[in-house]
C-alpha cells in the first residue's frame, strides 16, 4: 500500500494512493494508517489535493556516518556501532514545502536518506523481528547547517531547525529496502548516488540499536544515513531526493524572511 497525507478542500486526511500519474487517486483513511486501515468512502484525484509530510512523528531518530564513503568525505572514521541523534518533529515538512535557511547559517547541506516509519509501539526489538514493527519507507532530506555543527561540537542545532527534515512524497508499505538506489539532485545537477545495500549498519540492526535506547511509537521515523556527495544548498535552489521504488521528494530553498 502507498500511504500519504493530504490537504484537500475537505481538510487534512491520511490516504491510500492508488494508480499512477494523472490517474492516481487518494482514498481517505478513517482515523490513522496503522494496523489494518479502514476507509471512509471519500476520494479525490491526486492532482486536486496537496501532498503533506506523510506521517506525524513523535520523534525523528537520525543515524550519522552510516555510509563509509560519506564518513570518509567528512574526514571521519566509520563507527563500530550506530551513532544516533534526534531531530525535532517541528523540523518535518512535506513535498514542495520550502527549506528555510536561517539568517545565521552560512553553510547548509542536503543529505539524501531512506527513512523508516515505525508502525507500532516497540522496545528492545531483536534485529530478526525488526520487519514486524515497520509500517513502511519514505524519502528524507536530513538538511544540516555545517557551520552550526562545527561551532557547537554536537548536532542538535545544526540538524534541528524548522524545515530541516523534508519527508515524502508517501510511504511504501510493501517494499524490500535492502538494496535500493538513492540519489539527490540540486537544480537538476546530480549530487549523490548510491545504494542502501552500502549502509554500514542495516535497517534491522538500526531498529535493534535504537529500540534498545528508547521506546518507538507509531509514526516515529528513523533516518538511515546519507551516502557520499553531500553539498551546499542556497536560496533559489531546488533539491530533489529520489529513492528507487518509492519516489522523489522535491523542495525549494528559501532564505528566512524572504
Amino acid at each position: 500500500m502507498r500511504l500519504g497525507r493530504i490537504a484537500s478542500p475537505d481538510g487534512v486526511a491520511f490516504v491510500s494512493i492508488e494508480g499512477e500519474g494523472d490517474a492516481a487517486t487518494a482514498k481517505e483513511i478513517a482515523e490513522h494508517p496503522f494496523g489494518t486501515p479502514t476507509f471512509t468512502g471519500r476520494s479525490w484525484p491526486l492532482a486536486d489535493v496537496r501532498l503533506l509530510a506523510p506521517i506525524l512523528a513523535s520523534k525523528v531518530i537520525a543515524v550519522g556516518r552510516n555510509y563509509a564513503a560519506h564518513a570518509a568525505e567528512s574526514g571521519n572514521e566509520v563507527p563500530e556501532e550506530p551513532v544516533i541523534f534526534l531531530k525535532p518533529n517541528t523540523s518535518i515538512v512535506g513535498p514542495g514545502a520550502p527549506i528555510v535557511i536561517p539568517r545565521n547559517a552560512s553553510v547548509v547541506h542536503h543529505e539524501a536518506e531512506l527513512a523508516v516509519v515505525i508502525g507500532r509501539p516497540c522496545k528492545d526489538v531483536p534485529a530478526a523481528k525488526a520487519r514486524e514493527v515497520i509500517l513502511g519507507y519514505t524519502v528524507a532530506n536530513d538538511v544540516s547547517a555545517r557551520d552550526h555543527q562545527a561551532a557547537d561540537g554536537q548536532w542538535t542545532r545544526a540538524k534541528g531547525h524548522d524545515t530541516f527534515c523534508p519527508l515524502g512524497p508517501w510511504i511504501e508499505t510493501d517494499l524490500d529496502a535492502s538494496d535500493l538506489e538513492i540519489s539527490a539532485e540540486v537544480d537538476g545537477q546530480p549530487r549523490q548516488r548510491s545504494r542502501t545495500s552500502l549502509m554500514v549498519h542495516d535497517i534491522p540492526k538500526l531498529i535493534e540499536w535504537v529500540s534498545a535506547v528508547m521506546t518507538l511509537l507509531p509514526g516515529d521515523v528513523i533516518l538511515t544515513g546519507t551516502p557520499e556527495g553531500v553539498g551546499p544548498i542556497v536560496p533559489g535552489d531546488t533539491v530533489s531526493v529520489t529513492v528507487e521504488k518509492i519516489g522523489t521528494l522535491t523542495n525549494p530553498v528559501v532564505a528566512k524572511g524572504a
